[in-house]
């Protein structure tokens, strides 16, 4: 709708202009009179289009108001705006400017309000537009009682500021001819306030005057019987309609269902609804109840989306000790929510983290279910500690297994905090980059590889030094590559990006969030042609004066030799109050594990936020928790060890398996 304004700040012009040649159907035009102007020409000045406060849960996008308060200060002139109507090619062209506006919206909110903005003031003063609550969706079939609420409202700004009383707004004959309306002279402004002052919500009576209005479908002027009945119990009991034709109920009916009404309201000085006026409402009911339709088929698939995307990414990342995690996901557009770019951070025995970050060619529902069954796999594979590259094989058949053409890019890192080492494979994914504590970010040389799903091809890992106060930035090519750049410019520029946020923070490594914040502010408008899938690990690692590292030959005496090298690493960190415990729990795994273990068994003590003790065997079935018999001579270990650690589990390894549990820290000053 354009608009221009006088020099007093009236209205001036306000008119619907079609954007295509081609108009919506309509009914045939009938012969007419000819003194009536279409939704064309010049609107009178002071006319103006103005939405309220709604209450009652009313979220439709707020438009800008014309004046204080959200209404027009024009002064209207005293004819005010005429309807739409003229010829029946005026009609007919109006009827397809305002059905265009209307078929625009995708939103519920934006095809509401194409219905207000395309009829007021061109073809009524005032619209309501009740919907059903809530809407059903597709087949659904709603149980209970039909509600219609209240969805939005728009009028001239006389109704929003009144003109006085009942007489001076709707005229004496008007309100007379209302049922149970009071007498003129009781009925102080009634009716002024229609479009604030209407009932927010109507429970439709079943075999009720408003179910057969709905039922019949056909739009009907307020003066019918059926009206008459009907829009006291749609608007409330005690609020005054303008009657004599200048008031149109037309039911919402959508595919299956009616889903709401429209009241279409003109004032009395101006011409009375016609008969070809049913046939215009009609039609914008028509339009209006398949667009709010299709909105709300809409509305479920971006929660579909929506759903799906999120639940195939991480809730949250884990926090273990040596490392913290970030991390961000943009989809490719709000058309394409979902995608194939996936993260992930998968706490591994002894400390360790497996970082990765993947992209499935695509952004559709097929590559997120392709997405999502990767990165499931991924995470099976990382329970069995396997080496990077042979997690990338393995993923590689998968992919061969899930179809010929089912390609992806992957990164798989492992990070050790006790040794400060990563190791890193890669299949066809950008590389890596660091960004060291003095602010130097450099691009990890990693082998390229092929993507996986291409078959026939080694994956090959390199062990890089994993410095404390490094953070390690893995990222999708979304980030990096668009129409205007390829993904060596954008890698780099991304690199000097990482410098620059490191120099705001001097010697000190930048946040993680902020960070990531920072990075994906590098994307320009047109730098959005892919989703992004952004994890950022922030390096701290576990200090050697924490850890306590043996290896002990499996033999009857090895379980003494346990509990005395636990004892004198306790007493080396002063947590001698937990000797007692650590030496019981010690004492039950080792004897476990030289029962069935053919070579030498590992010891390792790590003090980080919890005391964690780990035992690993070249045995690889894991222990089971069981309730020993009171007849059983054995078999009470692990229930121990379930009764005083804080956790405790056991998780298989390629060579064996470790058995672990942690036990809390004393607090300061009470160890013994």
């Amino acid at each position: 709708m354009t608009e221009q304004t006088d020099s007093h700040g009236g209205q001036r012009n306000a008119a619907v202009r079609p954007t295509r040649p081609t108009p919506s159907p309509a009914a045939p035009p009938r012969p007419r009179t000819g003194d009536e102007p279409d939704e064309a020409l010049p609107l009178a000045r002071g006319a103006h289009t103005v939405r309220p406060a709604m209450s009652g849960g009313v979220d439709g996008p707020a438009d800008p108001p014309d004046g204080e308060g959200g209404v027009g200060r024009a002064h209207p002139p005293a004819d005010g705006p005429k309807p739409a109507g003229g010829t029946g090619g005026e009609r007919l062209r109006f009827v397809g400017a305002a059905t265009r506006r209307i078929a625009r919206g995708i939103d519920l909110d934006e095809i509401v309000l194409g219905l207000c903005r395309a009829t007021v003031p061109t073809f009524a003063d005032a619209i309501l537009v009740y919907l059903r609550d809530p809407l059903p969706v597709g087949d659904e079939r709603p149980v209970g009682p039909v509600v219609l609420r209240l969805r939005r409202t728009d009028r001239l700004p006389e109704y929003a500021r009144g003109l006085g009383t009942p007489e001076t707004a709707w005229g004496a004959e008007s309100l007379a001819s209302l049922p149970g309306a009071p007498a003129p002279a009781d009925g102080p402004g009634l009716g002024l306030e229609l479009a604030d002052a209407a009932a927010e919500r109507c429970e439709v009576r079943i075999g009720g005057p408003l179910a057969e209005v709905l039922r019949g479908v056909r739009p009907v002027f307020g003066d019918s019987s059926a009206a008459r009945a009907a829009l006291p119990e749609l608007l409330g009991a005690d609020r005054p309609v303008p009657q004599q034709r200048r008031t149109i109920l037309a039911p919402l009916r959508g595919r299956r269902r009616v889903i709401g009404a429209a009241v279409f309201i003109r004032r009395p000085d101006r011409p009375a609804f016609e008969g070809d006026d049913l046939l215009v409402a009609a039609q914008l009911a028509t339009h209006t109840a398949l667009g709010v339709d299709k909105a709300v088929l809409y509305g479920r698939e971006v929660y579909i989306a929506d759903e799906l995307q999120r639940t195939m990414l991480p809730d949250s990342l884990p926090q273990p000790t040596g490392v913290r995690l970030a991390s961000r996901y943009l989809p490719a557009a709000e058309t394409a929510r979902v995608g194939g770019d996936w993260y992930d951070a998968i706490p591994l025995p002894g400390n360790r983290i497996a970082l990765v970050v993947g992209d499935v060619m695509g952004h559709s529902m097929t590559s997120a279910a392709i997405m999502g069954q990767l990165r499931t796999t991924a995470q099976t594979l990382a329970g069995l500690d396997l080496p990077p590259q042979e997690v990338l094989h393995h993923l590689d058949e998968q992919a061969q297994r899930l179809g010929s053409d089912r390609m992806a890019t992957c990164l798989y890192a492992v990070y050790d905090p006790v040794s400060h080492r990563i190791v890193i494979a890669n299949a066809g994914h950008p590389p890596p980059i660091m960004l060291h504590r003095g602010g130097r970010a450099e691009v990890l040389r990693v082998p390229p590889g092929a993507p996986i799903g291409v078959g026939g091809v080694d994956f090959e890992a390199v062990e890089l030094d994993a410095p404390a106060g490094a953070t390690l930035l893995l990222y999708t090519d979304g980030l990096v590559e668009s129409r205007i750049r390829d993904v060596w410019t954008g890698i780099e520029q991304l690199r000097e990006r990482l410098i620059d946020t490191a120099r705001l923070t001097g010697p000190n490594p930048p946040p993680l969030e902020p960070l990531c914040d920072e990075v994906l502010g590098m994307l320009g408008p047109g730098d959005r042609d892919d989703d992004i899938a952004l994890l950022a690990a922030r390096f701290e690692g576990i200090a050697p004066s924490d850890v306590a590292y043996w290896f002990l030959d499996p033999r009857p005496q090895t379980a003494r030799q346990a509990r005395r090298l636990a004892r004198r690493a306790l007493d080396r960190w002063e947590l001698g109050e937990l000797s007692d415990a650590v030496e019981l729990l010690v004492s039950e795994v080792i004897t476990n594990a030289v029962r069935y273990a053919e070579r030498p068994i590992t010891l390792r003590l790590l003090r980080t936020n919890v005391l964690r003790c780990e035992v690993g065997d070249d045995v690889p079935q894991l222990p089971r928790l069981r309730q020993a018999r009171p007849s059983d001579e054995g078999g009470r270990g692990l229930y121990l060890v379930n009764k005083l650690a804080r956790r405790w589990g056991a998780t298989r390894l390629s060579t064996g398996k470790v058995v672990w549990f942690e036990l809390a820290l004393p607090p300061r000053g009470h160890s013994g």
